[in-house]
């Protein structure tokens, strides 16, 4: 007769074989809340107000959001990240210039993964305005920050216990482009190469991508050769990811609704530009900004959210990293902002900032497309959505 045990590792072992469902995974959405500390370019109606970061409990199996309330209570999180170890969640608080002193920060956040709460650790001041987005090395040694307003990055390096400190690096910019929009400096995100050697800040106003050394110990920056990638002129580089291989990089342009395909050598730290591609469908002429740009987990398609057109675009990736639009879904709602895919490629979430809802799609495993589920969900003015 069998042991218990012995029976117990049976039945393990015989749910793996068969594929146990995957368990319940955390999605943390951030949201604008005071619209007055905003410039008026990204005010919204008056209305009920966000309260901050919102978390939801997600079946990956069944494709369904559960909501479990307000994780945290602060201003204007319109950016969130985590820790390597999913321990930590730091969240960009978006504010310009308030009181004539300089207020963007960033916030750290520990996360209970049995409810979602989040336990406030600390603040830190940016250095600057607008402090849009935020983003953590490989080692999980420092916090990437970028201030929109003031046209500014800095690192900020992370503590045992997860708390941020004084910036550690910090570079203030100077120029402009011939865009309207584009009267000063804006730094609107900053990411680390796949390898950790680069920080690349995608600057909105000058149209280019500034690229420095990044010193993961030290949390110090300094200019790569050649110290940036110009973009084409009034394109707006907003945000820049990275094909599972680490050998392209994706620069989503915002005012000319466009995608900057780069090459990236990792021996000589440097990019060379292979093609340039529309978001939007040919004709379509209203106005529309880019906002968000993903790789799936294959690195087989790549996905834009467009503003104004309210639509995903959806791209097939060829072996060269180079595109080709396949189609374009409706967002399930206007002002897709953010939007983000599960780790396995099978889900896609939308943060539709001006209907006040995100929005869940099943993506079809061959072609990458996304279907609409059905579900939406009420969250006042989402603008970033993350599965942890």
């Amino acid at each position: 007769m069998l042991s218990p045990k012995l029976l117990s590792l049976i039945a393990l072992f015989a749910a793996l074989e068969a594929g146990a469902a995957d368990p319940p995974r955390l999605v943390y959405v951030g949201t604008y809340t005071d619209w007055s500390l905003l410039v008026p370019v990204h005010r919204n109606p008056p209305g009920e107000r966000s309260r901050g970061i919102y978390a939801f409990r997600f079946d990956s199996e069944k494709g369904v959001l559960t909501p479990l309330g307000l994780a945290a209570e602060t201003v204007n999180p319109t950016y969130v990240t985590f820790s390597p170890s999913g321990r930590i969640l730091y969240a960009a608080n978006e504010i310009y210039e308030f009181g004539g002193r300089a207020s963007g920060s960033a916030s750290a956040f520990s996360i209970d993964r049995e409810s979602g709460r989040l336990t406030f650790l600390n603040q830190m001041s940016s250095g600057g305005t607008g402090t849009c987005y935020a983003r953590v090395d490989l080692t999980g040694r420092n916090l990437l920050i970028a201030n929109f307003g003031s046209g500014s990055v800095a690192v900020l390096p992370i503590g045992a216990d997860g708390s941020l400190s004084p910036a550690s690096a910090f570079v203030q910019d100077a120029g402009s482009g011939p865009n309207p929009r584009q009267a000063g400096p804006h730094a609107h995100s900053f990411n680390v190469s796949p390898d950790n050697r680069l920080a690349i800040e995608a600057e909105f106003g000058m149209d280019r991508l500034f690229v420095y050394r990044f010193d993961a110990a030290a949390g110090t920056l300094s200019p790569a050769d050649p110290p940036f990638v110009a973009l084409r002129p009034g394109s707006a580089p907003r945000h820049l990811t990275f094909n599972p291989k680490g050998d392209v990089a994706y620069c989503l342009n915002e005012i000319d609704s466009t995608i900057t395909v780069l090459a990236y050598r990792r021996d000589r730290g440097s990019f060379r530009e292979l093609q340039t591609v529309s978001t939007l469908p040919a004709g379509f002429a209203e106005k529309n900004t880019a906002a968000e740009v993903l790789v799936d987990p294959s690195g087989r398609h790549l996905y834009a959210s467009n503003r104004g057109h309210n639509s995903i675009a959806v791209f097939n990736v060829d072996d060269t990293g180079k595109l080709t639009l396949a189609t374009l879904v409706p967002s399930g709602g206007r002002t897709p902002r953010g939007f983000c895919i599960d780790p396995d490629g099978r889900w896609l979430i939308t943060a539709n900032q001006d209907t006040h809802n995100i929005a869940v799609f099943a993506i079809d495993p061959t072609t990458g497309i996304p279907a609409a589920t059905g579900q939406s969900l009420d969250v006042r003015s989402p603008v970033c959505v993350k599965f942890l």
